[in-house]
């Protein structure tokens, strides 16, 4: 059997998920005949805490990725790493960073800066040749050339013949044609609107040997088309049992009445549904700038389109003297303060416990038996100018307590994806290069809308849209 659950934000898709996780162990069903699958290693771990069963024991919730890593009997050093990628660009001349854009504790989601490895891997993902994907005309052919692409994947292939290593998408592939898979009484994969047909393709075969299936997604926030999801799949997978869940704890009225608005502009395939926002009015305005809303007080979220707007609204902000993070972790004047800190109460006597003594080495370096060292110590602190210290004085000035987390986050919509909070800010700009994108194609088109539904829809109370500066590239619908 094959049960499908929509679920609009805030609806529980999670929650029934591991709701009929623990109704097949009350049954008696083992927990190795139980599988789980997250989007990321985050959603996997919270997965496990919420079942009525120690974590060993719940061997199979993990990602798609680390299920196919553990089945082939892998360890690190044959899987590709970040700088395995930099050593082939390093080869051919091309400037190529590695690094995990949206979860720092998933090590099975590598995404690249060069748009030459990006296409490479949606190519795999979306399982068809680098040429198919390249004549798909979803690129700027100034920036992807077809000889420079080819002569790229030729290198990568035969960098890992030779280095004997495996991607996360080979690692799929090898899994694909092993005949000795495990057999489950039920499977359950959450997100399943962010599969690829790589990963598609797993899925036909595991279902082959389980009893019953349980998928939970909402296409209306599939916003993962860049990287090779097939959200057009999930839509059209038959399910015996299917069922919207239409009860939002989440958002509230206005929220919910602006954030629907992108929707009404998607031309592709979606799935009609109908949700209600929990009985709670809030409010939805839009902004000239941030002297509109008091950010002295309470929690808040902050969302951009793009990373350059991201850093322009960082920036915006420390000018405020406001105390605030991005998904990247504590910034480098919160690592000064609380070395500094730490550093002087060690200094008269005061025993550090491990995270402070953490938080001295993260900032200078320095490990502890060399802390007696003031020359050391000074010139750890020489790092920061003149500029950096006023920042963090004139914040400790505004009442900001950079002794608790700070209560302002800046992120890209897309790494906010699953997150939320009481007050959102929605920065309007999308950028030319967007812009132009989104003319190439109707998936590209129906991605960018549902990515602006993410955004509006990570507010409980109240959605505040922020106006570009520049009208032309202010994104309209919402």
């Amino acid at each position: 059997m094959i049960y499908k659950y929509y679920g609009p934000p805030g609806t529980g898709k999670t929650y029934k998920l591991i709701s009929r996780a623990k109704a097949y162990v009350r049954m008696g069903v083992p927990l190795d005949k139980i599988a789980y699958f997250a989007f990321t290693k985050k959603a996997a771990e919270e997965a496990r805490e919420r079942m009525p069963a120690e974590d060993k024991d719940l061997y199979y919730f993990r990602t798609i990725h680390s299920f196919a890593f553990d089945q082939l009997d892998l360890n690190t050093k044959k899987v590709m790493q970040g700088s395995d990628y930099e050593k082939i660009g390093k080869k051919l001349n091309l400037r190529v960073k590695y690094y995990d854009k949206y979860n720092k504790e998933e090590i099975f989601y590598l995404n690249s800066d060069s748009p030459y490895f990006q296409m490479i891997g949606k190519a795999i993902n979306r399982d068809v040749t680098i040429k198919e994907e390249y004549d798909r005309n979803e690129h700027n052919s100034k920036e992807i050339k077809w000889h420079i692409l080819k002569n790229i994947d030729d290198n990568l292939k035969n960098y890992k013949t030779v280095k004997k290593k495996l991607d996360f998408n080979d690692m799929i592939n090898q899994l694909l044609l092993k005949e000795d898979l495990p057999r489950f009484k039920a499977i359950f994969i959450d997100e399943a609107q962010d599969l690829s047909p790589l990963q598609w393709k797993l899925f036909d075969k595991l279902k082959q040997y389980t009893d019953d299936i349980y998928l939970a997604g909402d296409d209306d926030q599939a916003i993962f088309a860049w990287a090779g999801a097939d959200v057009d799949r999930f839509i059209s997978e038959k399910a015996d049992k299917e069922k919207v869940l239409k009860y939002s704890k989440r958002i509230s009225r206005a929220v919910q009445e602006q954030s629907i608005i992108p929707l009404t502009n998607i031309i592709g395939l979606r799935k009609l549904k109908k949700y209600y926002p929990r009985d709670y009015e809030g409010e939805c305005l839009k902004i000239n700038n941030l002297d509109q809303i008091d950010l002295t007080e309470g929690k808040w979220l902050i969302l951009t389109r793009t990373i350059s707007r991201l850093i322009k609204m960082t920036k915006e902000l420390r000018k405020r003297n406001l105390y605030h993070y991005t998904n990247k972790g504590k910034s480098f004047v919160v690592r000064i303060y609380n070395a500094s800190i730490n550093y002087n109460s060690w200094c008269r006597g005061i025993k550090l416990d491990e995270k402070e003594i953490k938080d001295v080495e993260e900032y200078t370096g320095l490990k502890q038996n060399k802390w007696d060292n003031t020359i050391d110590w000074f010139d750890a602190f020489k790092k920061a100018d003149l500029s950096e210290k006023e920042y963090i004085k004139n914040m400790i000035d505004n009442g900001e307590d950079l002794d608790d987390r700070a209560r302002i986050k800046v992120s890209t919509i897309h790494a906010a994806k699953g997150g939320e909070e009481d007050s959102v800010i929605l920065c309007l700009d999308i950028g030319d290069k967007i812009k132009k994108a989104i003319k190439k194609s109707q998936a590209k088109h129906d991605e960018e809308h549902r990515v602006w539904y993410v955004g509006g829809t990570r507010a409980r109370n109240n959605l505040y849209k922020l106006k570009a500066r520049i009208k032309r590239n202010e994104y309209k619908h919402i």
